[in-house]
């Protein structure tokens, strides 16, 4: 081993490998960050619309519980699209209405 200090020209040698190792580090950050941005732009891009409206399931999967205007934030996971007929006529059948999005009023539904 060499006991000699190293010269200044050995350590500004040693920090320039360092950071070209560090710049190098963040150009893959970077790639990384742009195909994670192009592949989210895609999946948006490729997503089915919206459905107008929704009719949330019950536990059992069965049993309809509400009818939502399609992106109600309170429609449950167990939420299916359905179309215009299909969300009046379960309205019509008894199923309540959410209370945040009122699709009866959205879909001029009046009871009795």
């Amino acid at each position: 081993m060499n006991d000699q200090p190293a010269s200044r020209l050995d350590q500004l040698l040693f920090l320039k490998r360092v950071q070209e190792a560090d710049l190098e580090r963040t150009r893959r950050w970077i790639a990384a960050e742009e195909r994670r941005q192009a592949e989210q732009r895609r999946g948006e891009q490729v997503r089915p619309p919206e459905p107008d409206w929704l009719i949330e399931q019950g536990l059992s999967g069965r049993a309809a519980v509400y009818v939502h205007v399609g992106g109600c934030r309170m429609a449950g996971k167990r939420s299916r699209g359905v179309e215009r007929d299909q969300a009046l006529r379960a309205l019509a059948d008894g199923v309540d209405a959410c209370t945040h999005c009122r699709p009866d009023s959205e879909l001029g539904f009046i009871d009795g």
